[in-house]
């Protein structure tokens, strides 16, 4: 690989991190080293994280590579989706106003509540009997 340009990005999502290359081509999304339908498999996951681009309407012009670890493939694909927001926010500021408006830019806060002593998980009570 030659010094060609490329944009970065790092997407979080529950315990998903995503780190995003965004290089000029003609469209392919890679993951993991596989083609992100080998990868995800459900195509409402592979639309979710395409998303960005069709915001951007940057869809066949910028090849995707990325590098996800952590929680599982929705999760993942959430990372992903914020990666490549935040990667296309260095390709052209120009993006924002679209991005933000899609929400693609906010890190989605909800995590997995942690668990508590006493309970058997995060709120679940052992079962309860008068005597």
């Amino acid at each position: 690989m030659a010094a060609e340009i490329q944009y970065l990005g790092t997407g979080r999502r529950k315990q998903s991190i995503a780190r995003v290359r965004l290089i000029p081509g003609n469209g392919k999304v890679i993951v993991n080293k596989r083609e992100v339908a080998d990868y995800f498999g459900r195509d409402t996951l592979i639309k979710d994280l395409k998303s960005p681009l069709e915001a951007t309407k940057t869809l066949g012009t910028l090849d995707v590579l990325v590098n996800v670890k952590g929680g599982g493939l929705s999760g993942q694909a959430g990372a992903i989706r914020h990666g490549i927001a935040r990667a296309l926010l260095k390709v052209d500021q120009d993006y924002r106003k679209p991005l933000k408006k899609s929400g693609y830019l906010t890190r989605d806060p909800r995590m997995k509540e942690r668990k508590k002593y006493g309970l058997k998980k995060a709120r679940k009570a052992p079962q309860f009997s008068k005597r």
